[in-house]
């Protein structure tokens, strides 16, 4: 009685790749390879990391610590605060020793806020800070505890909305000085698409000396929500708006929670923006605004910070901090250091090998170096 035989179904081509014919090269350590090898990293790596030093050098940068949970700060200004939301008011001065040439970055350093703990960063609505009404169970766990206040709703929820950086830090210019610059400081892709005020928002511009609250009504026929006094929003520019947020019965907002946030910017405040893209080590700056045209040496440049956000919950601190840039971004030391250091092993390698290879030679494939197993 015969066998069928089945003929093999997963037989791989016959092809030089899938049968593994192909050619290759197998590099061989000779010494003077290597030594050159090395030279070369070495002769590279060190000029370009004097070079990131020297750009790294070339910034100047400017920090006050203005808050402190210890109040160790050693500071004439008063700036700690012991409640949050305080509001309390200081002035930090830096005297410019140094040209800051081009533009001038403005950043707050916080020490010991871990944003990166799991929990933290996922406490958040992406749904919701997309503007919609509408939330998913799952994200309602995420934000939980801050996600309701009795009855009324947070939007947006979760601690990292909730912890928001309030402090306001504000520019006064000196002779000659022009102002702080606070638009374009978040990526413009959160802003386009990770952040939009809640759906149904509307606003509608007025004239201040006639603007009322409590007259007409939305494309929808909703009245104008406004403040608890029923008066229409200001904005820095002089001009008058009334605003309509939908469900603002049973629902607190971010400007009524923050109330330095405008009512028509919301979720798109570019401040907010900025905290809700969190950070990754414990010590952290963020952007809040920037000189276009820098400072010379000899200028006293003044800022007028209102203190809100308490820091000794945490054991943290707060800095202001000022800085010119450079092509790898602020001061930093460790990119350079790190190419001088690999470029300098490099070339002491080179020459430990080069040295051994001159005064104790090994030829290549020396047969009394092999070993052959006893018959």
């Amino acid at each position: 009685m015969s066998t069928l035989e089945c003929p093999p179904t997963k037989v791989p081509l016959d092809t030089a790749v899938r049968q593994q014919r192909m050619k290759a090269w197998t590099p061989i350590l000779h010494p003077v390879w290597v030594i050159l090898t090395l030279i070369a990293v070495g002769a590279a790596f060190v000029p370009l990391g004097l070079k990131f030093q020297a750009m790294s050098d070339a910034v100047v940068e400017y920090k006050r610590k203005y808050d402190s949970y210890d109040g160790n700060l050693n500071l004439t200004d008063d700036c700690g605060i012991d409640i949050a939301n305080q509001g309390k008011n200081c002035t930090l001065t830096f005297n410019i020793l140094d040209d800051m040439e081009g533009a001038v970055m403005v950043y707050y350093e916080i020490e010991n806020f871990h944003q990166n703990h799991r929990e933290y960063e996922t406490s958040r609505d992406d749904a919701q800070l997309l503007g919609s009404l509408q939330q998913a169970d799952l994200a309602a766990a995420q934000c939980d505890p801050l996600n309701k206040l009795g009855n009324i709703t947070l939007n947006p929820c979760g601690l990292i909305a909730n912890t928001f950086f309030n402090d306001v830090i504000k520019f006064v210019p000196g002779e000659g000085q022009t102002n702080m610059m606070e638009e374009g400081i978040a990526w413009t892709s959160d802003l386009e698409y990770r952040f939009r005020q809640p759906q149904g928002f509307e606003s509608e511009e007025c004239v201040c000396d006639t603007c009322s609250c409590a007259e007409g009504a939305t494309s929808e026929g909703k009245p104008w929500s406004c403040d608890e006094n029923n008066k229409h929003y200001v904005k820095s520019d002089g001009t008058c708006h009334k605003y309509y947020y939908p469900n603002e019965e049973v629902t607190q907002y971010l400007h009524e929670t923050y109330p330095m946030i405008s009512p028509l910017e919301g979720v798109t405040d570019e401040h907010f923006v900025v905290w809700m893209r969190i950070a990754s080590h414990p010590t952290f700056r963020k952007f809040y605004g920037y000189f276009e045209n820098g400072f010379k040496k000899g200028d006293v440049v003044t800022f007028v910070i209102e203190n809100n956000w308490i820091v000794k919950n945490f054991k943290g601190s707060k800095s202001l901090v000022i800085t010119t840039t450079s092509a790898f971004g602020g001061k930093t030391t460790q990119l350079g250091g790190c190419f001088i250091g690999v470029g300098g092993i490099s070339l002491l390698a080179a020459l430990f090998f080069g040295l051994k290879h001159i005064f104790k030679p090994r030829k290549l494939a020396d047969e009394k170096y092999l070993k052959y197993k006893a018959e």
